[in-house]
């Protein structure tokens, strides 16, 4: 029974994963992955297109020329760049070009100020953390619990 029980567990975390697959598959239509850091002005450019190459070369709008090299990965290519002094909010194109004739093109939105303060991420206001707290507490307590009528399940079990 407890193999039964596995099994399934293991074919719906499958299924779900499976689902999961052409949701990825269509973030990355360019074959560009572009991130901005967390201060903004340094931009890492990273790309698994240009197959068993050692060398690319990329341009920002507005950074101007960089230059991509084997990322930490085989077949990744990684390069950075600096955002100048001043940039404003907006987009930025970046354009990479790989032998023999590979060329890729994306945007990217600029984060130029540090973010400031909570995150929201539900639940209402980020300062309001008085339900989350409460259904945190509840489910602790259910799953304590259901393990200890469990475990007191069992032992009674055991003894006749």
């Amino acid at each position: 029974m407890g193999i039964t029980r596995v099994g399934i567990g293991i074919g719906l975390t499958a299924g779900a994963l499976a689902l999961q697959i052409p949701g990825a598959a269509a973030a990355g239509d360019s074959g560009l992955d572009i991130r901005q850091s967390a201060h903004g002005s340094t931009v890492t450019v990273s790309t698994t297109a240009c197959g068993a190459e050692t060398y690319g070369k990329g341009e920002s709008e507005l950074a101007g020329a960089f230059h991509l090299f084997a990322g930490p990965r085989k077949g990744v290519l990684t390069g950075e760049f600096t955002l100048p002094e001043g940039t404003s909010a907006g987009t930025d194109t970046v354009t990479v070009k790989c032998p023999p004739r590979i060329k890729l093109t994306d945007s990217y939105e600029l984060a130029v100020r540090d973010p400031d303060g909570a995150v929201e991420a539900g639940f209402g206001p980020a300062g309001n953390t008085a339900p989350q707290l409460a259904l945190g507490a509840a489910l602790v307590a259910a799953a304590a619990a259901g393990g200890l009528v469990r475990m007191r399940h069992r032992s009674g079990a055991r003894r006749t």
